[in-house]
């Protein structure tokens, strides 16, 4: 890229959770924009969204020229990106997906660029890039120094998911519920199959065949598609909290060579994108997470049950850094190195 090159890009989903993040964040990283397009369902149209320091108009997604634009950043759900995807790609642009849509697709690279940005390049074949699901990430980018350096056979994780990863609906259910079982009222459940206030819920979707959750299994492949090993056992259990904001994951991993916990520090304290915390500290979902960019990790120590065994406590913000981090990450790569 020209130093002085600069780009035009359309955010998909501009007033919805990831999509309010996402636009904040490429002033905050100085991406290369030439002009910004707020997009949206015609529900949103009209509404304003603040950019450096003016108001942007929230323009309609389905009557928006995309070829205006090189680049489109999806921050809306499966539905809308399997419609709108192949529209932008067709008039020319470079799509980066936050939803589930092209995960899984074969041709279409599947990014956390704090562990295989070069993949980034092999957009060409659809002109669409996927962002992973936030757990996904988190437990890739504390990983990651420890795969490079030792290997990893083995991953237990459960996650502990906050609700705004099932969206907005999501956030005001929980909101809603507390204020009223504070208030001795009964709740409704409309966002969940159970009261998801003051509890914990074991299942995140539907149940496949195996017994294990979608959620859980898109862990399973979306890991094995970013470290490019199929080979690597990952045993998942998914799990919604009642937080707002910030997943967190208890994570067991069975090395390929024995690492000591000092190690693992060690490993850590370099990786980037890492915040690591001292022995006697520990991350929260909370506290450290939300709103922040980085993954967390704390609670590192050996394993008691297994001689190459290493556990950790590990948090990031699901929206920011689960989606709309990622997601402005993968295009400033895009930009830099492959337009």
């Amino acid at each position: 890229m020209d130093d002085t090159q600069t780009f035009d890009v359309a955010v998909v989903g501009a007033t919805g959770a990831v999509g309010e993040v996402i636009i904040p964040l490429l002033q905050e990283r100085g991406f290369p924009l030439a002009r910004l397009y707020p997009l949206a369902s015609d529900r949103s149209v009209g509404n304003r969204v603040l950019f450096s320091g003016k108001y942007l108009s929230v323009g309609d997604t389905a009557s928006f020229d995309f070829s205006q634009v090189q680049i489109v950043l999806l921050a809306a759900g499966a539905e809308v990106a399997a419609h709108y995807a192949p529209l932008a790609v067709e008039a020319g642009c470079v799509v980066i997906d936050s939803s589930a849509c092209f995960r899984g697709d074969d041709d279409v690279p599947l990014v956390v660029p704090e562990v295989n940005a070069t993949d980034v390049g092999y957009f060409s074949d659809r002109r669409i890039i996927a962002s992973p699901n936030a757990v996904t990430i988190a437990m890739l980018v504390a990983l990651k120094p420890i795969i490079d350096a030792v290997g990893i056979e083995r991953i237990n994780v459960a996650t502990y998911q906050a609700v705004s990863g099932s969206g907005q609906a999501a956030v005001k259910t929980l909101a809603g519920q507390t204020v009223s079982l504070l208030n001795m009222r009964a709740v409704e459940t409309a966002s969940h199959d159970k009261q998801i206030a003051f509890n914990v819920l074991a299942q995140i979707g539907g149940v496949l065949d195996n017994g294990y959750t979608r959620e859980e299994m898109e862990m399973v492949w979306e890991s094995q598609k970013v470290l490019g090993d199929r080979g690597i056992v990952i045993n998942p259990t998914a799990v919604r909290v009642p937080v707002f904001f910030g997943n967190s994951l208890a994570l067991h991993i069975e090395t390929k060579q024995k690492v000591t916990a000092e190690q693992a520090r060690k490993l850590l304290k370099q990786a980037a994108g890492v915040e690591l915390l001292d022995e006697v500290e520990y991350p929260s979902a909370v506290s450290e997470a939300a709103g922040d960019d980085a993954v967390f990790v704390g609670r590192v120590r050996e394993d008691i049950s297994h001689p190459q065994g290493l556990d950790m406590w590990v948090v990031a913000d699901n929206v920011r850094k689960g989606a709309a981090l990622n997601s402005v990450q993968i295009a400033e790569i895009l930009v830099k190195d492959y337009l």
